[in-house]
């Protein structure tokens, strides 16, 4: 089984993606923008298996979600990409919308195409 993760270096997809490889026996292929959330080092243990592959990609790129659909082929998806810090949504509430609304958006449409 070959899982897609999206946020897969954020607080709870690094979790996902330690658990797929680790306990499930599952390739991952983990999307992540690395932006503020993300911390790379929560999936340098999964980073050494010959199980995981990373694409810094932003989920609002419908372009490169295609291209790692099609070249990584993978039999399920985990959305977990998200912009979730209270304080910047305040700050920020434009990259919230993209984000959550039109990156799940865009995701769903590279899915579905998929």
């Amino acid at each position: 089984m070959k899982v897609l993760v999206t946020g897969g270096a954020g607080f709870i997809g690094s979790a996902v993606v330690r658990h797929l490889i680790r306990d499930i026996g599952a390739a991952v292929v983990n999307v992540d923008k690395l932006t503020y959330a993300a911390t790379p080092e929560a999936i340098e243990d999964a980073s050494t298996s010959d199980r995981y592959r990373f694409e810094k990609v932003d989920i609002c790129d419908a372009v490169a979600l295609a291209r790692v659909f099609g070249e990584h082929q993978p039999d399920r998806v985990m959305h977990l990409a998200a912009e979730s810090h209270v304080d910047r949504s305040i700050d920020g509430p434009a990259t919230f919308i993209e984000t959550n609304l039109i990156g799940t958006y865009t995701m769903l449409e590279a899915a579905r195409a998929y």
